[in-house]
């Protein structure tokens, strides 16, 4: 069974930063897509960033510029870089896999991280 942890969520001041990292455990098999998703209070859910197990990346427009994300294949591990935060980034982020099946895909997430910047 896939399980995703995330840590290193909490409070910052606008314009500061924050380190997510996520830790897959379980059977993860080639090839995947881990990433992050967050939802704000009162929004719809955001794909943040994703990485592929082949080192393929892509951002949502808000984020550019602002968050790097990384990936470790062999520890089956992601990370987000979050820098320059704005309050609109406040959320809870989830850590997100998926894994890309001959038929298909399975997709996995966290229980999440709750990010506040305040202002």
């Amino acid at each position: 069974q896939v399980q995703l942890v995330e840590s290193g969520g909490g409070l910052v001041q606008s314009g500061g930063s924050l380190r997510l990292s996520c830790a897959g455990s379980g059977i993860i098999f080639s090839p995947y897509v881990m990433g992050w998703y967050r939802q704000g209070p009162g929004k719809q859910r955001e794909e943040v960033a994703n990485i592929t197990d082949g080192g393929i990346i892509k951002y949502n427009d808000p984020v550019k510029g602002r968050f790097t994300i990384s990936g470790d294949n062999a520890k089956k591990t992601v990370d987000l870089q979050m820098n320059s935060l704005e309050p609109e980034d406040s959320a809870v982020y989830y850590c997100s896999l998926r894994l890309i099946l001959p038929n298909g895909h399975n997709d996995y997430s966290g229980r999440g991280t709750q990010v506040t910047v305040s202002s």
